[in-house]
């Protein structure tokens, strides 16, 4: 298959591996590209969260930057492996759970990817109707379709188009956020006697912020595993978390600023009413260009959900990825989140911590175990050919990644704090005697870690070692 470099042609690869000659870009290709992708009105509603529960504006600061360090770090850990493999994110997990134990996890990747998509929905939709009267159901469509033809358009456009909209975006952000410390915002304290801490509330803003990016983990190295195999891991890591952390922190803040300070519960009404404060048109061009950011997020999502639509497909009967494949996948996914979107009637702010919560709840097991395997049990070294055969060296099933992931996802239930969700909530009889704090995920990371680690000590491997030195032989030394 050729080689996207440079071409404005539609990307010929999808989940197989990505030879040297056609690795291409830069490292700080990828913080561009993780800045955009927090760099819209999303961000600005997580934001929302602590204020909603009735935390003032410092805590939800804090909580949201602290949630925010602690997420990316796991987020951009994972980019590192795209360039040492090639391959996306979730082909590399069969070699922990499995040629088809994966599929398990793929399901809980799948609903991260429609749940953000369902959640950019109902917020583009209420926002822009909110800001400018448009009609609800043809915002939807509108932003399926253009988010669909950037994911079919595929890699080497999502960077270039998240490099476009970033260079407009940025100049517009930096004057409003100058407004709003300047005081020429219209920002008032009315209100906020209504504000009081509380750790339940401190907890909620910082595991969602958390979970924004922890759920990016799935699909970091799909962005990533275009990069030439030399690629500093160093170097990408930091870049990745300075990317995505310093627009994340920058927009949570001020989410919380307009949540307590003009009292906004639409970021997008919220943005454009600070704007026009400032200066006539900024609220409306800030407006419109985190729309635009956040409807190409979606596509980024869509790209995501289509890799992992054709690995689990791939898992259960060998398919030849195509460009047609490829935009079949998307087109499907488009009309899922649509309707699904369609049917959400909870305001935005409740279906974005509602997302934010179940992602996390799902993701923190899978990314412990990818983790703990990459780092410390494989170090890095994976026979690639082997994760294509369904009776190679990783085998079917692989019980001990599927054992931790299970244990995992049990050892949160008692500690999970489920806001509304279609009428119902659940908090589990551990979190009641918290008061409601939700540290359930901060469980399922530990003893996953935990138990992954352990069963991974009797494990012979001396197989795998012999096809692993095969496959590298092929191909120059990783650094």
């Amino acid at each position: 298959m050729g080689d996207v470099r440079g071409s404005m042609a539609i990307e010929s690869r999808s989940i197989d591996w990505v030879p040297d000659e056609e690795r291409h870009g830069r490292v700080w290709h990828q913080g561009a590209l993780w800045f955009l992708g927090n760099f819209q009105y999303f961000t600005v509603a997580v934001g929302f969260v602590g204020p909603s529960l009735g935390l003032p504006l410092a805590p939800t600061i804090l909580a949201g930057v602290l949630g925010i360090v602690v997420g990316t770090l796991f987020m951009a850990f994972h980019a590192s492996q795209g360039p040492v493999l090639g391959l996306p994110q979730m082909i590399q997990s069969r070699a922990q759970f499995g040629y088809r134990g994966v599929i398990a996890v793929l399901v809980a990747t799948l609903f991260t990817y429609l749940g953000f998509n369902v959640a950019d929905q109902v917020l583009v939709s209420q926002g822009l109707h909110g800001v400018f009267g448009w009609d609800p159901t043809a915002v939807a469509i509108g932003c399926a379709v253009l988010a669909a033809l950037l994911a079919v358009y595929g890699h080497d456009w999502l960077h270039r188009v998240f490099r476009w909209l970033l260079y407009v975006s940025l100049p517009l952000m930096l004057i409003l956020t100058v407004g709003v410390l300047t005081g020429q915002a219209a920002g008032h304290l009315t209100g906020q006697q209504h504000h009081a801490f509380g750790w339940a509330a401190f907890f909620a803003q910082f595991s969602a912020a958390a979970a924004y990016n922890i759920t990016y983990a799935p699909y970091v190295s799909d962005y990533s595993r275009y990069l030439p195999r030399t690629t500093s891991a160093r170097s990408l890591i930091a870049a990745v978390f300075c990317g995505a952390a310093g627009s994340a922190i920058w927009l949570i803040a001020l989410g919380g600023w307009l949540a307590t300070r003009l009292g906004a519960s639409d970021g997008l009404v919220g943005l454009r009413q600070a704007g026009e404060h400032i200066m006539p048109g900024l609220g409306t061009a800030t407006a419109v260009f985190s729309v635009l950011s956040l409807v190409a997020t979606m596509g980024m999502n869509a790209y995501g959900g289509m890799l992992t639509v054709l690995t689990g497909v791939d898992s259960v009967r060998k398919i030849a990825p195509n460009p047609t494949t490829r935009a079949m996948t998307v087109l499907a996914l488009a009309v899922l989140w649509y309707v699904i979107g369609s049917a959400v009637s909870q305001n935005a702010v409740t279906t974005v911590f509602t997302a934010l919560t179940l992602m996390l709840y799902l993701l923190v097991p899978w990314t412990a175990t990818n983790l703990v395997d990459f780092f410390f049990v494989r170090r890095g070294h994976y026979s690639v050919a082997d994760l294509f055969r369904p009776d190679g060296v990783y085998r079917v099933w692989a019980w001990r990644g599927l054992t931790a992931y299970g244990v995992g996802i049990a050892a949160e239930v008692p500690f999970m704090v489920l806001p509304d969700l279609g009428g119902g909530s659940y908090i589990g009889p551990l979190a009641h005697r918290l008061a409601g704090t939700d540290i359930a995920w901060l469980v399922g990371l530990a003893v996953t870690s935990a138990v992954y680690a352990v069963v991974c000590r009797s494990q012979d491997r001396t197989v795998e070692h012999a096809a692993t030195r095969s496959s590298e032989c092929q191909a120059p030394p990783v650094r």
